[in-house]
């Protein structure tokens, strides 16, 4: 039992890796039962896949610990994939049914450099759903439902993985939900994600629209990650508009926060800013934004990211003319910034799209469901 609560302390089913990885030796002498395959090299359970953990289950663990398992409510297998949408740059969105027939979204974007190496992020989300509200995001439109596990974030990787057959490179908490509301389950996650699937601090990225004294708490942690905080205005009364949970959050305090953050850690800030179509991607915005952050410190970056529509929405995708001068104006102020590319815009890419039009209430499981899941807790 000690290797199986060692695996991110998740259920047996979330131990699954497709991949083989690297685990401290003290995990795998915790059960000397298992032992090494016969003219194989040791294995452990975070390598397998789910068959072989299956049959492992069958071959070694005696029934009557299965019994106590499945009776200590121990199950076999990941959350299943809902629903898959490929768009024709590749980027792929998955829809999760998890275990109480709630929908989740995670996205796969690939991207090949000139050398043909392929980086593979995995944009993960952190609750069902979002109580925030942003008005311009299509997750907060369908309501909040709940804060997932830890193992449900790491198994969102596991998934991304396991459709592309690589490896996840780099890991973005920007899908649905506010991950600073749950701070402790990200966390967990985070050093799953880091220490066991092995993916570098500084490959993953924590995005937060701003969560009062959360900022803070994150910082504590010393972490190589990325903080990126979701500002999308360059003055109170307009991101207020934008952003409603700002009233509670004003952005002098967010910036002071921001600014202890890097001197707590040493890692630049990263500011996103969704350009709205007459709203927020003037000129003046630009010259009115680098004035904030100039009067913050140096250590930002922004990511300007032209608005991605969603059905209902009255907002609208800005010019690409528009986008350029506000990112010219941002520069020739010696702001550093980036354009992000668009992906996936013929695949529901914007964050809880894609869930809002399969759900707003869990799913009914059916017999099949049920069928399926009561063989999977067997096999354990």
């Amino acid at each position: 039992m000690a290797l199986l609560q060692y695996m991110c302390s998740l259920p047996l089913a979330r131990a699954v890796r497709s991949r083989a990885l690297t685990v401290p030796s003290r995990s795998v002498t915790a059960v000397p039962s298992l032992g090494k395959a016969s003219g194989t090299d040791p294995r452990v359970l975070l390598g397998l896949s789910e068959p072989e953990l299956q049959q492992l289950a069958v071959d070694f663990v005696p029934l009557a610990f299965r019994n106590d398992l499945l009776e200590a409510g121990w199950t076999v297998g990941r959350s299943p994939v809902h629903r898959s949408v490929t768009a024709a740059d590749g980027t792929v969105k998955l829809l999760l049914k998890l275990e109480d027939n709630r929908l989740i979204e995670t996205v796969g974007i690939p991207v090949e450099d000139d050398k043909g190496s392929v980086r593979l992020t995995a944009c993960v989300s952190s609750q069902v759903g979002c109580p925030l509200r942003c008005s311009f995001c299509a997750t907060g439109k369908g309501g909040f439902s709940r804060n997932l596990k830890r193992h449900e974030i790491v198994e969102q990787v596991l998934a991304i993985e396991e459709v592309f057959k690589h490896r996840v490179t780099n890991v973005v908490f920007m899908g649905m939900g506010e991950p600073m509301l749950n701070l402790k389950e990200v966390l967990g996650a985070h050093q799953c994600l880091n220490k066991d699937v092995q993916i570098g601090q500084r490959m993953i990225t924590i995005s937060t629209v701003g969560v009062p004294n959360t900022i803070k708490r994150l910082a504590a942690h010393k972490l190589q990650s990325t903080l990126a905080v979701s500002l999308h205005a360059p003055n109170q009364k307009l991101r207020e508009t934008i952003v409603p949970s700002a009233k509670s959050y004003p952005l002098d305090a967010i910036m002071k926060d921001c600014r202890d953050y890097f001197l707590e850690t040493n890692r630049r800030v990263s500011f996103e800013y969704t350009l709205l179509a007459g709203v927020n991607d003037a000129v003046e915005h630009a010259l009115e934004l680098a004035e904030l952050l100039h009067e913050w410190g140096r250590a930002y970056h922004v990511n300007l990211i032209p608005f991605n529509p969603i059905e209902g929405s009255e907002y609208r995708r800005p010019y690409k003319k528009a986008v350029l001068a506000f990112s010219t104006a941002l520069e020739l102020h010696k702001i550093t910034c980036s354009v992000r590319q668009t992906r996936g815009l013929d695949a529901s890419a914007a964050c809880g799209q894609l869930r809002n039009e399969f759900q707003k209430s869990p799913l009914l499981a059916s017999s099949d469901d049920l069928q399926s899941e009561s063989e999977i807790a067997i096999a354990a």
